[in-house]
Protein backbone atom coordinates (compact mmCIF):
# COMPACT_ATOMS: atom_id res chain seq x y z
CA UNK A 1 0.00 0.00 0.00
CA UNK A 2 1.68 3.42 -1.03
CA UNK A 3 1.10 6.27 1.49
CA UNK A 4 -1.18 9.04 0.58
CA UNK A 5 1.33 11.71 1.32
CA UNK A 6 4.04 10.45 -1.69
CA UNK A 7 5.68 13.53 -2.90
CA UNK A 8 5.91 13.36 -6.66
CA UNK A 9 9.44 13.07 -8.19
CA UNK A 10 10.05 15.40 -10.14
CA UNK A 11 8.74 15.35 -13.86
CA UNK A 12 6.16 12.91 -12.70
CA UNK A 13 2.68 13.86 -13.22
CA UNK A 14 1.63 15.29 -10.19
CA UNK A 15 -1.72 13.80 -8.64
CA UNK A 16 -5.19 15.30 -9.24
CA UNK A 17 -6.21 15.95 -5.96
CA UNK A 18 -4.18 15.20 -2.54
CA UNK A 19 -5.23 15.79 1.05
CA UNK A 20 -2.88 16.13 3.90
CA UNK A 21 -3.92 16.10 7.57
CA UNK A 22 -7.50 17.62 6.68
CA UNK A 23 -9.45 17.54 10.09
CA UNK A 24 -13.16 19.12 10.53
CA UNK A 25 -14.06 19.36 14.11
CA UNK A 26 -17.93 20.08 15.09
CA UNK A 27 -19.37 20.72 18.83
CA UNK A 28 -19.63 17.35 19.51
CA UNK A 29 -17.88 15.21 17.00
CA UNK A 30 -14.52 15.37 15.00
CA UNK A 31 -15.48 14.60 11.71
CA UNK A 32 -12.22 13.68 10.09
CA UNK A 33 -8.97 13.37 12.25
CA UNK A 34 -6.02 13.92 10.14
CA UNK A 35 -7.41 12.50 7.02
CA UNK A 36 -4.77 12.20 4.26
CA UNK A 37 -5.54 10.48 0.77
CA UNK A 38 -4.51 10.87 -2.62
CA UNK A 39 -6.23 10.75 -6.07
CA UNK A 40 -4.44 10.30 -9.30
CA UNK A 41 -5.80 11.28 -13.02
CA UNK A 42 -8.14 8.79 -13.92
CA UNK A 43 -8.40 7.23 -11.06
CA UNK A 44 -12.01 5.38 -9.28
CA UNK A 45 -10.96 6.35 -5.93
CA UNK A 46 -13.43 4.47 -3.30
CA UNK A 47 -14.47 6.20 0.43
CA UNK A 48 -15.33 3.79 2.39
CA UNK A 49 -16.91 3.72 6.15
CA UNK A 50 -19.66 2.92 8.49
CA UNK A 51 -22.43 5.77 8.87
CA UNK A 52 -20.83 8.73 10.68
CA UNK A 53 -17.18 7.79 9.59
CA UNK A 54 -16.65 11.26 8.22
CA UNK A 55 -17.08 10.18 4.59
CA UNK A 56 -19.21 12.92 3.40
CA UNK A 57 -17.90 15.83 5.47
CA UNK A 58 -14.80 15.01 3.73
CA UNK A 59 -15.95 15.11 0.13
CA UNK A 60 -18.20 18.23 1.02
CA UNK A 61 -14.50 19.77 2.28
CA UNK A 62 -13.17 18.89 -1.70
CA UNK A 63 -16.17 21.09 -2.91
CA UNK A 64 -15.94 23.77 -0.97
CA UNK A 65 -19.04 23.59 1.00
CA UNK A 66 -17.54 23.14 4.42
CA UNK A 67 -14.01 24.30 5.59
CA UNK A 68 -11.57 22.42 7.64
CA UNK A 69 -9.77 23.19 10.63
CA UNK A 70 -6.44 21.89 9.38
CA UNK A 71 -4.82 20.24 7.08
CA UNK A 72 -4.37 21.37 3.14
CA UNK A 73 -5.75 20.36 -0.45
CA UNK A 74 -3.61 20.53 -3.23
CA UNK A 75 -4.76 20.22 -6.85
CA UNK A 76 -2.44 18.95 -9.50
CA UNK A 77 0.48 19.30 -7.12
CA UNK A 78 -0.50 22.50 -6.24
CA UNK A 79 -1.59 24.09 -2.64
CA UNK A 80 -5.44 25.67 -2.79
CA UNK A 81 -7.78 26.92 -0.54
CA UNK A 82 -11.48 26.14 -1.81
CA UNK A 83 -14.19 28.26 -0.78
CA UNK A 84 -17.12 27.37 -1.99
CA UNK A 85 -18.44 24.99 -4.65
CA UNK A 86 -18.38 27.72 -7.42
CA UNK A 87 -14.68 27.99 -6.47
CA UNK A 88 -14.53 24.05 -7.01
CA UNK A 89 -16.39 24.17 -10.47
CA UNK A 90 -13.72 26.44 -11.47
CA UNK A 91 -10.97 23.69 -10.81
CA UNK A 92 -13.12 21.23 -12.50
CA UNK A 93 -14.59 19.32 -9.10
CA UNK A 94 -18.48 18.39 -9.20
CA UNK A 95 -20.45 16.39 -6.87
CA UNK A 96 -23.46 14.60 -6.77
CA UNK A 97 -24.78 14.97 -3.12
CA UNK A 98 -26.35 12.20 -0.67
CA UNK A 99 -28.98 14.71 0.19
CA UNK A 100 -30.53 16.69 -3.07
CA UNK A 101 -29.70 20.06 -3.89
CA UNK A 102 -32.51 21.12 -5.84
CA UNK A 103 -35.04 24.10 -6.04
CA UNK A 104 -38.83 22.01 -6.44
CA UNK A 105 -40.41 25.05 -7.59
CA UNK A 106 -37.95 25.15 -10.81
CA UNK A 107 -38.00 22.48 -13.86
CA UNK A 108 -35.46 20.15 -14.52
CA UNK A 109 -33.66 22.45 -16.57
CA UNK A 110 -33.56 25.35 -14.82
CA UNK A 111 -32.26 23.31 -11.77
CA UNK A 112 -29.21 22.15 -13.90
CA UNK A 113 -28.92 26.11 -15.73
CA UNK A 114 -27.81 27.30 -12.18
CA UNK A 115 -24.81 25.89 -11.85
CA UNK A 116 -23.43 26.17 -15.82
CA UNK A 117 -22.20 29.20 -17.64
CA UNK A 118 -24.76 31.69 -18.32
CA UNK A 119 -23.50 31.95 -21.90
CA UNK A 120 -25.43 28.96 -22.75
CA UNK A 121 -29.19 29.41 -23.15
CA UNK A 122 -31.22 27.52 -21.05
CA UNK A 123 -32.57 26.27 -24.23
CA UNK A 124 -29.44 24.65 -25.20
CA UNK A 125 -28.95 23.77 -21.67
CA UNK A 126 -32.50 21.67 -22.06
CA UNK A 127 -31.15 20.00 -25.35
CA UNK A 128 -28.12 18.80 -23.61
CA UNK A 129 -29.89 17.61 -20.39
CA UNK A 130 -31.82 15.19 -22.89
CA UNK A 131 -29.08 14.73 -25.26
CA UNK A 132 -27.10 13.35 -21.82
CA UNK A 133 -29.87 11.69 -20.31
CA UNK A 134 -30.52 9.02 -23.23
CA UNK A 135 -26.97 8.26 -23.68
CA UNK A 136 -26.19 7.25 -20.16
CA UNK A 137 -29.30 5.23 -19.86
CA UNK A 138 -30.96 8.16 -17.11
CA UNK A 139 -33.87 9.66 -19.42
CA UNK A 140 -35.28 12.32 -17.78
CA UNK A 141 -37.96 15.57 -19.25
CA UNK A 142 -36.07 18.63 -18.84
CA UNK A 143 -39.46 20.98 -18.64
CA UNK A 144 -40.69 19.00 -15.78
CA UNK A 145 -40.99 20.56 -12.40
CA UNK A 146 -38.75 19.65 -9.60
CA UNK A 147 -41.57 18.95 -7.08
CA UNK A 148 -43.24 16.56 -9.77
CA UNK A 149 -40.22 14.00 -10.01
CA UNK A 150 -39.69 11.23 -7.83
CA UNK A 151 -36.58 10.38 -5.47
CA UNK A 152 -34.64 8.29 -8.15
CA UNK A 153 -35.38 10.39 -10.85
CA UNK A 154 -33.89 14.07 -8.77
CA UNK A 155 -30.79 11.25 -8.72
CA UNK A 156 -30.53 11.41 -11.93
CA UNK A 157 -30.99 15.22 -12.42
CA UNK A 158 -28.34 15.69 -9.86
CA UNK A 159 -25.55 12.77 -11.89
CA UNK A 160 -26.54 14.78 -15.51
CA UNK A 161 -25.78 17.96 -13.62
CA UNK A 162 -22.59 16.82 -12.63
CA UNK A 163 -21.76 15.01 -16.03
CA UNK A 164 -22.52 18.34 -18.07
CA UNK A 165 -19.63 20.17 -16.85
CA UNK A 166 -17.29 17.87 -18.41
CA UNK A 167 -15.81 17.44 -14.37
CA UNK A 168 -11.48 16.62 -13.65
CA UNK A 169 -12.93 15.40 -10.41
CA UNK A 170 -16.51 14.00 -9.68
CA UNK A 171 -17.24 12.93 -6.51
CA UNK A 172 -20.31 10.35 -6.34
CA UNK A 173 -22.01 10.29 -3.05
CA UNK A 174 -23.97 6.99 -3.16
CA UNK A 175 -25.51 7.77 -6.74
CA UNK A 176 -26.64 4.28 -7.82
CA UNK A 177 -29.18 3.95 -4.48
CA UNK A 178 -31.99 3.77 -6.38
CA UNK A 179 -31.19 3.55 -9.93
CA UNK A 180 -31.93 0.13 -11.55
CA UNK A 181 -29.83 -2.47 -11.70
CA UNK A 182 -29.40 -1.57 -15.52
CA UNK A 183 -29.49 1.93 -15.00
CA UNK A 184 -26.35 1.45 -12.76
CA UNK A 185 -24.51 -0.98 -15.31
CA UNK A 186 -24.95 1.66 -17.89
CA UNK A 187 -23.41 4.47 -15.39
CA UNK A 188 -20.20 2.09 -14.46
CA UNK A 189 -19.50 1.99 -18.32
CA UNK A 190 -19.96 5.97 -17.93
CA UNK A 191 -17.79 6.56 -14.82
CA UNK A 192 -14.73 4.06 -16.51
CA UNK A 193 -14.86 5.74 -19.91
CA UNK A 194 -14.48 9.20 -17.96
CA UNK A 195 -11.78 7.34 -15.51
CA UNK A 196 -10.24 6.70 -19.15
CA UNK A 197 -10.74 10.30 -20.38
CA UNK A 198 -8.31 11.37 -17.30
CA UNK A 199 -11.32 11.97 -14.70
CA UNK A 200 -10.26 11.47 -11.30
CA UNK A 201 -13.75 10.01 -9.53
CA UNK A 202 -14.39 9.43 -6.33
CA UNK A 203 -16.70 7.08 -5.37
CA UNK A 204 -18.61 6.43 -2.03
CA UNK A 205 -21.13 3.68 -1.20
CA UNK A 206 -21.76 0.85 1.06
CA UNK A 207 -22.12 -1.79 -1.54
CA UNK A 208 -19.08 -3.75 -1.65
CA UNK A 209 -19.47 -5.57 -4.68
CA UNK A 210 -19.65 -2.53 -6.42
CA UNK A 211 -16.94 -0.89 -5.41
CA UNK A 212 -14.68 -4.08 -6.21
CA UNK A 213 -16.14 -3.89 -9.38
CA UNK A 214 -15.99 0.23 -10.09
CA UNK A 215 -12.96 1.20 -8.16
CA UNK A 216 -8.77 1.05 -8.37
CA UNK A 217 -8.30 2.81 -4.77
CA UNK A 218 -9.12 2.45 -1.60
CA UNK A 219 -9.25 4.86 1.71
CA UNK A 220 -11.19 3.35 4.38
CA UNK A 221 -12.45 5.47 7.03
CA UNK A 222 -13.07 4.63 10.80
CA UNK A 223 -14.41 7.34 13.58
CA UNK A 224 -13.02 9.91 11.26
CA UNK A 225 -9.54 8.40 11.44
CA UNK A 226 -8.17 6.23 8.34
CA UNK A 227 -7.60 2.92 8.80
CA UNK A 228 -6.31 1.68 5.87
CA UNK A 229 -5.73 1.78 2.02
CA UNK A 230 -6.18 -0.76 -0.52
CA UNK A 231 -7.04 -1.84 -4.25
CA UNK A 232 -10.71 -2.90 -3.63
CA UNK A 233 -10.12 -5.63 -6.63
CA UNK A 234 -7.66 -7.40 -4.76
CA UNK A 235 -9.79 -7.77 -1.58
CA UNK A 236 -13.08 -9.44 -0.85
CA UNK A 237 -15.95 -8.71 0.91
CA UNK A 238 -14.90 -9.91 4.18
CA UNK A 239 -11.83 -8.45 4.45
CA UNK A 240 -13.47 -4.85 3.02
CA UNK A 241 -16.02 -5.34 5.86
CA UNK A 242 -12.97 -5.97 8.08
CA UNK A 243 -11.45 -2.77 7.23
CA UNK A 244 -14.80 -1.38 7.56
CA UNK A 245 -15.64 -1.78 10.71
CA UNK A 246 -13.28 -3.86 12.37
CA UNK A 247 -15.04 -6.97 12.12
CA UNK A 248 -16.96 -9.33 9.62
CA UNK A 249 -20.78 -8.23 10.52
CA UNK A 250 -22.82 -10.81 11.99
CA UNK A 251 -25.08 -13.08 10.22
CA UNK A 252 -28.08 -12.63 10.65
CA UNK A 253 -29.97 -15.56 12.22
CA UNK A 254 -33.50 -16.15 10.14
CA UNK A 255 -36.32 -17.91 11.79
CA UNK A 256 -39.69 -19.25 11.20
CA UNK A 257 -42.48 -17.05 12.44
CA UNK A 258 -46.28 -17.92 13.02
CA UNK A 259 -47.82 -15.49 11.92
CA UNK A 260 -50.97 -14.14 12.98
CA UNK A 261 -54.34 -11.77 11.97
CA UNK A 262 -53.80 -9.10 9.64
CA UNK A 263 -53.40 -5.76 10.07
CA UNK A 264 -52.90 -4.65 6.91
CA UNK A 265 -54.99 -5.46 3.89
CA UNK A 266 -55.40 -3.26 0.73
CA UNK A 267 -58.45 -4.54 -1.64
CA UNK A 268 -58.99 -3.06 -4.77
CA UNK A 269 -56.97 0.07 -4.49
CA UNK A 270 -57.62 1.73 -7.43
CA UNK A 271 -57.04 5.74 -7.54
CA UNK A 272 -56.21 8.08 -10.36
CA UNK A 273 -52.93 10.15 -10.93
CA UNK A 274 -53.01 13.56 -9.05
CA UNK A 275 -50.48 15.35 -11.73
CA UNK A 276 -49.61 14.59 -15.09
CA UNK A 277 -46.61 12.90 -14.33
CA UNK A 278 -47.94 10.47 -12.09
CA UNK A 279 -48.73 6.88 -11.97
CA UNK A 280 -52.48 5.22 -11.78
CA UNK A 281 -53.17 2.61 -8.87
CA UNK A 282 -54.93 -0.21 -10.27
CA UNK A 283 -57.12 -2.67 -8.50
CA UNK A 284 -54.34 -3.25 -6.24
CA UNK A 285 -54.57 -6.12 -3.82
CA UNK A 286 -51.97 -6.57 -0.29
CA UNK A 287 -52.06 -8.39 2.68
CA UNK A 288 -49.78 -8.18 5.87
CA UNK A 289 -50.11 -10.14 8.68
CA UNK A 290 -48.97 -10.23 11.90
CA UNK A 291 -45.30 -10.79 12.11
CA UNK A 292 -44.52 -11.07 8.69
CA UNK A 293 -42.34 -9.08 6.22
CA UNK A 294 -43.94 -8.03 2.99
CA UNK A 295 -41.76 -6.55 0.17
CA UNK A 296 -42.65 -4.11 -2.42
CA UNK A 297 -40.41 -4.19 -5.62
CA UNK A 298 -40.65 -1.75 -8.51
CA UNK A 299 -38.33 0.71 -10.11
CA UNK A 300 -38.65 3.86 -8.51
CA UNK A 301 -41.35 6.01 -10.43
CA UNK A 302 -43.68 3.22 -10.52
CA UNK A 303 -46.57 3.89 -8.29
CA UNK A 304 -44.58 4.07 -4.43
CA UNK A 305 -44.96 7.16 -3.92
CA UNK A 306 -48.77 6.76 -4.92
CA UNK A 307 -49.22 3.84 -2.73
CA UNK A 308 -47.37 5.38 0.15
CA UNK A 309 -49.49 8.54 0.18
CA UNK A 310 -52.57 5.95 0.12
CA UNK A 311 -51.17 4.13 2.38
CA UNK A 312 -50.27 6.51 5.00
CA UNK A 313 -53.22 8.76 4.87
CA UNK A 314 -51.53 11.38 2.80
CA UNK A 315 -54.03 11.14 0.22
CA UNK A 316 -57.74 9.81 1.54
CA UNK A 317 -59.39 9.60 -1.72
CA UNK A 318 -59.81 5.59 -1.65
CA UNK A 319 -62.82 3.91 -0.92
CA UNK A 320 -63.06 3.26 2.97
CA UNK A 321 -62.79 -0.23 2.64
CA UNK A 322 -60.38 -0.33 0.08
CA UNK A 323 -57.73 0.16 2.68
CA UNK A 324 -58.16 -1.86 6.24
CA UNK A 325 -56.10 -1.17 9.17
CA UNK A 326 -56.49 -3.53 12.03
CA UNK A 327 -59.71 -4.89 10.67
CA UNK A 328 -61.17 -1.32 10.29
CA UNK A 329 -61.76 0.82 7.13
CA UNK A 330 -58.89 3.39 6.62
CA UNK A 331 -59.06 4.62 3.22
CA UNK A 332 -60.83 8.36 4.19
CA UNK A 333 -58.75 8.74 7.34
CA UNK A 334 -56.17 10.92 7.68
CA UNK A 335 -52.17 10.20 9.07
CA UNK A 336 -52.83 10.79 12.68
CA UNK A 337 -55.91 9.20 12.52
CA UNK A 338 -54.13 6.00 10.85
CA UNK A 339 -51.47 6.56 13.75
CA UNK A 340 -54.04 5.88 16.33
CA UNK A 341 -54.50 2.50 14.63
CA UNK A 342 -50.90 1.09 14.59
CA UNK A 343 -49.93 1.99 11.31
CA UNK A 344 -47.17 4.03 11.14
CA UNK A 345 -44.47 4.82 7.91
CA UNK A 346 -40.93 5.83 6.93
CA UNK A 347 -40.91 8.05 3.65
CA UNK A 348 -38.04 7.22 1.38
CA UNK A 349 -37.39 11.24 1.32
CA UNK A 350 -35.62 11.60 4.58
CA UNK A 351 -34.81 15.82 5.13
CA UNK A 352 -38.11 17.60 4.78
CA UNK A 353 -40.47 14.47 4.98
CA UNK A 354 -39.07 12.51 7.90
CA UNK A 355 -37.34 15.18 9.49
CA UNK A 356 -37.63 19.02 9.76
CA UNK A 357 -33.79 19.86 8.66
CA UNK A 358 -33.18 22.60 11.08
CA UNK A 359 -34.90 21.19 14.28
CA UNK A 360 -33.16 19.40 16.76
CA UNK A 361 -34.00 15.57 16.88
CA UNK A 362 -35.62 16.07 20.36
CA UNK A 363 -38.39 18.34 18.12
CA UNK A 364 -38.57 16.16 15.64
CA UNK A 365 -39.76 13.34 17.45
CA UNK A 366 -43.19 15.74 17.63
CA UNK A 367 -43.92 14.31 14.42
CA UNK A 368 -44.72 10.93 15.33
CA UNK A 369 -45.26 11.23 19.43
CA UNK A 370 -47.84 14.05 21.20
CA UNK A 371 -47.40 11.89 25.42
CA UNK A 372 -45.11 15.46 24.93
CA UNK A 373 -47.65 17.81 25.27
CA UNK A 374 -49.27 18.79 27.96
CA UNK A 375 -52.46 20.56 28.97
CA UNK A 376 -52.58 23.46 27.12
CA UNK A 377 -50.70 22.94 24.16
CA UNK A 378 -47.34 23.05 26.82
CA UNK A 379 -44.39 20.99 25.41
CA UNK A 380 -42.11 18.78 27.84
CA UNK A 381 -38.90 19.64 26.49
CA UNK A 382 -37.44 17.05 28.70
CA UNK A 383 -39.55 14.38 27.53
CA UNK A 384 -38.57 14.96 24.14
CA UNK A 385 -35.43 14.87 25.15
CA UNK A 386 -35.34 11.59 27.09
CA UNK A 387 -37.37 10.26 24.18
CA UNK A 388 -34.44 11.11 21.31
CA UNK A 389 -31.45 9.77 23.64
CA UNK A 390 -32.93 6.48 23.66
CA UNK A 391 -33.67 6.27 20.33
CA UNK A 392 -30.06 7.54 19.63
CA UNK A 393 -28.31 4.69 22.08
CA UNK A 394 -30.89 2.10 21.12
CA UNK A 395 -30.43 2.06 17.70
CA UNK A 396 -26.67 3.23 17.73
CA UNK A 397 -27.08 7.06 15.95
CA UNK A 398 -24.25 8.66 15.58
CA UNK A 399 -25.35 12.39 16.68
CA UNK A 400 -24.52 15.08 18.96
CA UNK A 401 -27.17 14.81 21.16
CA UNK A 402 -30.51 14.73 21.62
CA UNK A 403 -30.82 18.49 20.30
CA UNK A 404 -28.47 17.61 17.47
CA UNK A 405 -30.03 19.57 13.77
CA UNK A 406 -31.51 16.76 11.62
CA UNK A 407 -29.77 17.95 9.06
CA UNK A 408 -26.11 17.58 10.64
CA UNK A 409 -26.67 13.67 10.86
CA UNK A 410 -25.51 11.71 7.97
CA UNK A 411 -27.65 10.22 5.33
CA UNK A 412 -27.74 6.75 7.28
CA UNK A 413 -27.88 7.90 11.04
CA UNK A 414 -30.64 10.46 10.13
CA UNK A 415 -32.61 6.85 8.66
CA UNK A 416 -31.44 5.10 11.72
CA UNK A 417 -33.48 7.83 13.65
CA UNK A 418 -36.46 8.27 11.88
CA UNK A 419 -36.98 4.00 11.66
CA UNK A 420 -36.28 4.15 15.43
CA UNK A 421 -38.78 6.59 16.01
CA UNK A 422 -41.12 5.11 14.31
CA UNK A 423 -40.61 1.85 16.07
CA UNK A 424 -40.24 3.71 19.33
CA UNK A 425 -43.94 4.08 19.01
CA UNK A 426 -45.28 0.56 19.16
CA UNK A 427 -47.41 0.52 15.65
CA UNK A 428 -49.22 -2.35 14.58
CA UNK A 429 -48.79 -2.18 11.29
CA UNK A 430 -45.83 -0.40 10.30
CA UNK A 431 -44.78 0.70 6.49
CA UNK A 432 -41.55 1.04 5.72
CA UNK A 433 -41.19 3.19 2.19
CA UNK A 434 -37.32 3.04 2.30
CA UNK A 435 -34.76 1.38 0.83
CA UNK A 436 -32.70 -0.64 3.40
CA UNK A 437 -29.99 -2.08 1.63
CA UNK A 438 -29.09 1.55 0.47
CA UNK A 439 -26.36 1.58 3.29
CA UNK A 440 -24.52 -1.53 4.66
CA UNK A 441 -24.32 -0.07 8.44
CA UNK A 442 -27.44 1.38 8.72
CA UNK A 443 -29.11 -1.56 6.90
CA UNK A 444 -27.58 -4.25 8.80
CA UNK A 445 -28.74 -2.37 12.60
CA UNK A 446 -32.19 -1.61 10.55
CA UNK A 447 -33.23 -5.19 9.87
CA UNK A 448 -31.85 -6.66 13.27
CA UNK A 449 -33.76 -4.07 15.10
CA UNK A 450 -36.76 -5.71 12.07
CA UNK A 451 -36.37 -9.23 12.78
CA UNK A 452 -36.37 -8.70 16.56
CA UNK A 453 -40.01 -6.15 16.44
CA UNK A 454 -41.26 -8.92 13.84
CA UNK A 455 -41.33 -11.68 16.85
CA UNK A 456 -43.42 -9.12 18.78
CA UNK A 457 -46.07 -9.90 15.69
CA UNK A 458 -45.40 -6.10 14.16
CA UNK A 459 -47.06 -6.38 10.43
CA UNK A 460 -43.96 -4.29 7.84
CA UNK A 461 -44.04 -3.68 4.50
CA UNK A 462 -40.66 -3.29 2.94
CA UNK A 463 -40.18 -1.22 -0.04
Amino acid sequence: MNSPETIPTPGAVPPRLQLVGITKRYPAVVANDGVSLTVQPGEVHAVLGENGAGKSTLMKIIYGTVKPDEGQVLFDGKPVNIRNPQEARQFGIAMVFQHFSLFDTLTVAENVWLGLDKRISLAEVTARIASKGAEYGMDIDPTRPVHTLSVGEMQRVEIIRALLTDPRVLILDEPPSVLTPQAVEKLFVVLKQLAAEGCSIHYISHKLHEIRELCTACTVLRGGKVTGYCNPQEESNASLSRLMIGAEPPALQYREVQTGETVLHVNGLTLKKQDQFGVDLIDMQLEVRAGEVVGIAGVSGNGQQELLYALSGEDTRADADMIRVAGKPAGRLNPSQRRALGLHFVPEERLGRGAVPTMGLAHNMLLTRSDAVGKGGWLSIKKLEEHAADIIQRFGVKAGGPNAPAKSLSGGNLQKFIVGREIDANPAAHRLATHLGRRRGAAAQIRGAILGWRRGLCGLGAQ
